[in-house]
């Protein structure tokens, strides 16, 4: 009886392995003894386990993504294009999202990098990820904290945006700068330009005329911005106030809507790298970086499995979802992908 008992005990808490077929890697981390190596310590993450190795897993989405931009274009996919926004660049057009709070961060710098050297083939983003790469061109956003009392700082005319602070009168000088170029743009509709809010942003980066600006680069290198809520900020601000003062002012949104879907059907391959939240449809390569859960059933909580659900991701894709703040992740991303390839 005593025997029997063991022998239960033994199945319960030591039961033997039956099927070793998911035992596959070895979990090891950096071996500090070879001294301070960046690049080693960072592809070691991939074999450290929880999110490390979801970030590794995303340097080698990203890289997949960048192997296959580097393909030609199979001769039958030369298609007509209907205007300059929608030609073809290569085998694999990256998309990037990312909100608003980004731009205002230090990340702005990293995405610069991306665009100056055209390395991503579009962009999607949120009304503040537009108006804020501009603003910081007129004045600086500035370091606080996240205790900073709101009261206080609404009496002093100062904004937070998490630990970062932005003073009422950089929104002024952006009204300042905005509202002749809104007299510009209202004239040229009536001699017959569409605007769109992608055009308008192409406008805006070149009026800024400024290296310092994401917006400014995207202009250069005609590489489109897509912005579906473009009045939802400062910039929606500025364009009510200019309703009044001249009114008349339209921005098509379904032009920009069609330049986009068309960009992705046109598309041989495509990579989405999606940093807070965004717009995806049929990627063959998905990288998301965010801090968000999947239990209040939001987009960007969501695991990649459940975009398969909806056709934005192929079913055969081997997307990558890294739980975590982009404004640490995304540098040591593009270190290990974009800006590595582009030493080589």
């Amino acid at each position: 009886m005593a025997g029997s008992s063991t022998s239960n005990l033994d199945e319960a808490i030591l039961k033997k392995t039956t099927d070793a077929s998911l035992l596959k890697e070895k979990v090891s981390g950096y071996d500090w003894s070879q001294g301070l190596d960046y690049d080693k310590l960072l592809s070691s993450y991939l074999c450290t386990g929880f999110q490390a190795t979801n970030f590794g897993l995303a340097v080698n989405e990203i890289n997949k993504m960048i192997q296959c931009r580097r393909l030609p274009i199979p001769q039958d996919k030369y298609i007509d294009n209907e205007d300059e926004f929608t030609i073809i660049k290569s085998n694999c057009t990256i998309f990037l999202g990312y909100t608003s709070n980004l731009i205002s961060s230090g990340l702005r710098e990293t995405i610069k990098f991306l665009v100056q050297h055209n390395m991503v083939d579009c962009i999607v983003t949120t009304a503040g990820g537009v108006e804020e790469d501009f603003i910081k061109c007129l004045a600086p956003t500035f370091l606080g904290d996240f205790k900073l009392d709101g009261k206080t700082l609404r009496e002093r005319g100062i904004n937070r945006i998490g630990n970062l602070l932005v003073p009422n009168d950089n929104y002024c000088s952006f009204e300042n700068w905005i509202m002749p170029i809104l007299d510009g743009l209202l004239k040229e509709q009536n001699d017959g330009v569409l605007w769109t809010p992608s055009k308008l942003i192409e406008r805006l980066g070149k009026e800024i005329n400024n290296e310092d600006s994401v917006y400014y680069w995207a202009a250069k290198n005609k590489i489109p911005v897509f912005c579906p809520a473009l009045t939802d900020g400062s910039i929606g601000d500025m364009m009510f106030l200019h309703s009044f003062r001249k009114p008349g002012l339209v921005l098509d949104i379904i032009s920009d809507l069609r330049r986009l879907n068309l960009m992705a059907m046109k598309s041989v391959n495509t990579g989405m790298i999606i940093l807070g939240g965004g717009v995806r449809n049929g990627a063959d390569f998905c990288v998301y970086v965010n801090t968000a859960s999947e239990y209040d059933g939001s987009d960007s909580g969501a695991r990649p499995d459940e975009a398969k659900s909806w056709g934005k991701i192929k079913k055969d894709a081997t997307p990558v979802k890294v739980y975590g703040d982009a404004t640490m992740i995304f540098p040591l991303l593009v270190a290990q992908t974009f800006a590595k390839n582009r030493q080589k």
